[in-house]
C-alpha cells in the first residue's frame, strides 16, 4: 500500500481523533514523513483540528515541524511545502488547549464529532479525494450522546441521503486492509452472544456483494475470490457443532454464486489464515469483529488499515486505537497512519478509473 499512485489533485482530509490520544503525534510523524517525498510522490493531506493545539503538541514532542493555518482545502498543496496544514474547526474553543496526554474529557466530545463532520461534507462536496479518521474514544463520545457505536455506523448516517454510482450495494461495510491479507466481518460492534442472531442470509450477501464489488472498484482486483467463514468451530462439522452453516451461511453463498460473486465456503476459521490458505483467495469474509481482526492484527498490526465500503465517499483510518497509555511520549508508531493517507489517496484514483470506464453516477 506504500507504493505512491499518481496524483489524484485533491487532498486528504484527516480528522483530530481524540485529542487526548496519539492521533496529533502520528498525524505529525505521517507528515515527516510524507513530505519527505519528492514532490511528484507527495500526497498531500491535511488535518481538521485547532492549530494553537496542534503547535502545543508539536511543542511537547519536540518535533520540528511547521503548523500551517489553511482556511480550505485548496490551499494544502501549496501549504504542505512549508508545513503541516491545519483546517482549524468552528467548534473549537480555548478549553481544548487544555487537553492532557491520556486524559480524555467528555468536554471536548463537541469538537471530536465536528472534525468528523466537517470531513465528510467536505468529502461529499468533492472538495477532498477521501478522509482518514484518527481514532476516537468511544465510550467518552457515548457519554456526550453520541448515539453510534463506531465510525463505521455514523459515517453510514452522515452519508445515506448521498448517491452512489448506479447498481452498486450500499454499505457501511468494514474492511481490514493489509499487505497480504483483507478481512470483513459480517456482525461487526456487538457483544458475541449476539452474533447468531444477527445472521442471516440476507445480511451476509449485502456485506459479501459490497466486497466483492469493492476489491473491483477500489482494490482494482479482477474476478476477486471471498473466502466465507463459518460461525462455529470445525465450520459447524456437518451440523453436529452447530446449524448455522447449513441453514444461513451455505444458503447465502449459494444465492452469491447464482449472482456471479465468486465465495468459497463456509471454511472453518481456525485454517483460514495460514499463508499457503490466503493465497487462495483475495478478502476473507468472518462472521464477527474477532474472528478476523485477530488474524489480521497478529499478521500486520502496524501496516493494517481500516476502509470502510459501499460508501459515497473513500474513508480510511489506522487499525489501532487511542493509544492513551501512551500519549504524549513520543513513541507512538505512525505507519498504519501513513497507510491509511496512501490508500485513501489510491482508492480515489482506483474509484474514478473504474467508474468512468464501467459507471454512470445515479
Amino acid at each position: 500500500m506504500s507504493e505512491t499512485a499518481i496524483s489524484s489533485g485533491l487532498p486528504v482530509a484527516v480528522t483530530m481523533g481524540e485529542p487526548s490520544g496519539i492521533g496529533t503525534e502520528v498525524t505529525l510523524k505521517a507528515y515527516q514523513f510524507l513530505s519527505a517525498r519528492a514532490p511528484a510522490a507527495a500526497i498531500p493531506f491535511f488535518l481538521l483540528d485547532d492549530p494553537a493545539r496542534v503547535s502545543a503538541v508539536r511543542r511537547m514532542l519536540g518535533m520540528d515541524i511547521p503548523v500551517v493555518t489553511i482556511s480550505g482545502p485548496a490551499e494544502t498543496q501549496n501549504a504542505f511545502v512549508s508545513g503541516l496544514p491545519v483546517l482549524p474547526l468552528p467548534a473549537a474553543t480555548n478549553d481544548i488547549l487544555q487537553v492532557k496526554p491520556g486524559k480524555p474529557s467528555v468536554e471536548h466530545a463537541d469538537v471530536v464529532i465536528a472534525s468528523i463532520d466537517r470531513a465528510v461534507k467536505l468529502a461529499l462536496a468533492g472538495e477532498v479525494s477521501g478522509i482518514v479518521t484518527n481514532p476516537i474514544q468511544k465510550e467518552v463520545l457515548t457519554s456526550a450522546g453520541f448515539e453510534f457505536a463506531g465510525h463505521t455506523e455514523y459515517l453510514g448516517h452522515l452519508t445515506k441521503n448521498a448517491d452512489l454510482p448506479s447498481g452498486l450495494a450500499r454499505g457501511p461495510v468494514m474492511m481490514l486492509a493489509g499487505q497480504t491479507l483483507k478481512v470483513t466481518p459480517v456482525t461487526v460492534h456487538i457483544p458475541l452472544e449476539a452474533v447468531a442472531p444477527a445472521l442471516s442470509v440476507e445480511r451476509i450477501v449485502s456485506v459479501c456483494r459490497v466486497v466483492a464489488e469493492s476489491m473491483l472498484r477500489d482494490f482494482s482486483v479482477q474476478n476477486p475470490v471471498l473466502a466465507v467463514a463459518g460461525l462455529n468451530p470445525h465450520a459447524g462439522e456437518g451440523g453436529t457443532i452447530g446449524l448455522q452453516e447449513q441453514e444461513v451461511i451455505g444458503p447465502a453463498l449459494e444465492v452469491l454464486k447464482r449472482a456471479g460473486v465468486n465465495v468459497v465456503g463456509p471454511l472453518p476459521a481456525d485454517t483460514m489464515f495460514h499463508e499457503q490458505a490466503r493465497a487462495q483467495y483475495h478478502a476473507a469474509i468472518t462472521m464477527y469483529h474477532d474472528q478476523g481482526l485477530i488474524p489480521i492484527k497478529t499478521i500486520d498490526f502496524f501496516g493494517a488499515v481500516n476502509i470502510t465500503l459501499g460508501l459515497p465517499i473513500v474513508r480510511t483510518s489506522p487499525d489501532h486505537g487511542t493509544g492513551l497509555n501512551i500519549a504524549g511520549k513520543g513513541i507512538a508508531n505512525p505507519q498504519s497512519l501513513i497507510e491509511a493517507i496512501t490508500l485513501a489517496h489510491i482508492t480515489h484514483i482506483n474509484r474514478n478509473r473504474f467508474d468512468s470506464r464501467h459507471i454512470r453516477q445515479a
